[in-house]
């Protein structure tokens, strides 16, 4: 019993510390996105905290060996991962007030949030093994049989979060849920240690207790924080900036993804779907146009009310953002509406069909595009699925700055490989001063079949204003184009946040 029971707990604290990992990406999401540099610091972080763990745990066994001292360690590692899920909110919107660059705030986010919990998960390993472990000789069979524990747990532990646990019950009752593992397996091992008395361990019991019944509201009014297969998602309400209107607002992990007015749902709440409108310029008798990213469904829905003779297809890769917008944002039953969930890029690699247009809205963070969308690999089966005189329009977060607009010019270098004729529509400020080159805004990427441009002008006043706003400059930074091998968006995209 001596030895099974140190192990079983192993094992625990391996499932334990890689259900942490896994859940921390949707801590972490709706402040800095889920981009490589997030998950780069957040596994760093865990590994570097669960390294010094190894080494202090192993320190500490020599000098002491005992169940009091090990229930104190899994303690501490419940409470620590208690406490980040507790105060994660508070401790995340102070580095974004006070960490100007990106990559220095998920660092400072995934050490303060992460790296405390990590050590004394990573103490367990080495501390229980000196309990086991009685004789020298056997002692390698000993550490070995602990350590296949230790990882068969993390195995366990990582299919559980990604498969079952995320899905199911959210990134909070999970944490919840093993933080509270954690604690109770500790109490259980005071109980066993003859040097901690009953009413203690229920004292202690009682003080945790009150931490689990602490409730946060981080947004006043109406707010739903929920999570899918593949993201975390925030739905609350607001008014319009523009127009002073009621809108419900659909975010994903740091990005307002999506929107809808609750007053009349009759109108675009975002402008730069409203650019989509463009079709009509460009293709004044199209029937069938496909869409890369469904999110709250809002330019689907649009789009099914403005051309009744056409119909459009909807990739989505998350069936639980077309679950909530069927529930929170009126996506419609509609026969003109085909919804495929799957992989905007492998949809494409087996695409028989053709379209009229092709409207790319995939993003995985506020700036970020998914890199297998955007390689010239990818628009080369952009322009097959298009007919001869199709179009694509591509939705773009950048500047017009040179110097940081690398993906921008990456994108338009790309494109320019496969479509004769690419256009670029700023949506904010098509011809800045040198005070607003630095400004955030939307660009249209528009890559078109034909090399023959339609003139820029229009009877409608609202396709006219869109025209307004073609970008005639260039930029002179030579910027390769981007492919399967080789496709730094995210370092690109950071670029531009500096």
């Amino acid at each position: 019993m001596k030895k099974i029971i140190p192990g079983l707990i192993i094992f625990l604290a391996g499932a334990c510390t890689m259900i942490f990992e896994i859940t921390g990406s949707r801590v972490l999401g709706p402040y800095l996105g889920t981009s490589i540099f997030v998950w780069t610091s957040l596994i760093g972080v865990i590994m570097a905290g669960l390294s010094l763990g190894y080494w202090f745990g192993g320190i500490i066994s020599i000098k002491r060996s005992d169940l009091l001292l090990f229930g104190w360690i899994i303690f501490m590692a419940g409470f620590l991962i208690l406490s980040s899920v507790i105060g994660h909110d508070y401790i995340l919107r102070r580095i974004l007030k006070y960490i100007p660059l990106f990559r220095f705030r998920t660092l400072a986010a995934a050490l303060v949030l992460f790296g405390p919990a990590s050590i004394f998960l990573g103490m367990i390993l080495p501390y229980g093994a000196k309990l086991v472990v009685e004789n020298i000789l056997t002692s390698g069979a000993s550490v070995g049989t602990l350590y296949a524990l230790s990882t068969t747990g993390s195995i366990l532990g990582t299919f559980a979060a990604g498969f079952l646990l995320l899905p199911c019950f959210g990134f909070a009752n999970v944490l919840f849920s093993t933080s509270a593992i954690l604690i109770v397996t500790a109490f259980f091992i005071f109980l066993q240690s003859k040097k901690i008395s009953p009413s203690a361990v229920t004292i202690l019991a009682m003080l945790i207790l009150t931490f689990f019944v602490i409730r946060f509201d981080r947004k006043k009014g109406e707010y739903i924080d929920t999570d899918t297969r593949y993201n975390r998602v925030l739905i609350y309400k607001a008014k319009d900036e523009l127009t002073g209107r009621p809108i419900k607002i659909l975010m994903i992990n740091d990005e307002k993804s999506s929107a809808m007015f609750t007053d009349r749902d009759d109108d675009l709440v975002f402008d730069v779907l409203k650019y989509y409108r463009l079709v009509e310029h460009f293709i004044p008798d199209f029937k069938s146009t496909l869409m890369i990213g469904g999110s709250g469904y809002a330019f689907p829905k649009d789009y099914l009310s403005r051309y009744p003779d056409a119909s459009i297809d909807v990739v989505e890769i998350d069936p639980g953002l077309t679950q909530i917008a069927e529930k929170y944002f009126n996506l419609p039953d509609n026969p003109r509406l085909v919804i495929y969930h799957e992989d905007g890029r492998t949809f494409l690699n087996k695409c028989p069909k053709k379209y009229d247009a092709v409207f790319m809205d995939a993003y995985k963070s506020m700036l970020t595009i998914p890199y297998q969308l955007t390689t010239r690999e990818a628009v080369i089966k952009i322009s097959e699925v298009l007919n001869e005189d199709g179009v694509v329009f591509a939705n773009i977060i950048s500047n017009l700055d040179e110097n940081t607009n690398l993906f921008l010019q990456a994108e338009i270098a790309t494109y320019r490989s496969v479509f004769p004729n690419v256009l670029l529509f700023a949506v904010q400020y098509p011809e800045p001063d040198s005070g607003q080159k630095k400004i955030f805004q939307i660009f249209i990427l528009v890559g078109l079949k034909t090399k023959e441009t339609p003139p820029f002008v229009s009877g409608n006043d609202e396709i006219a204003d869109y025209l307004r706003h073609l970008f005639k400059g260039g930029f002179k930074g030579d910027v390769g184009i981007l492919t399967d091998e080789c496709a730094p968006v995210e370092f690109y995209s950071n670029k531009a946040m500096r």
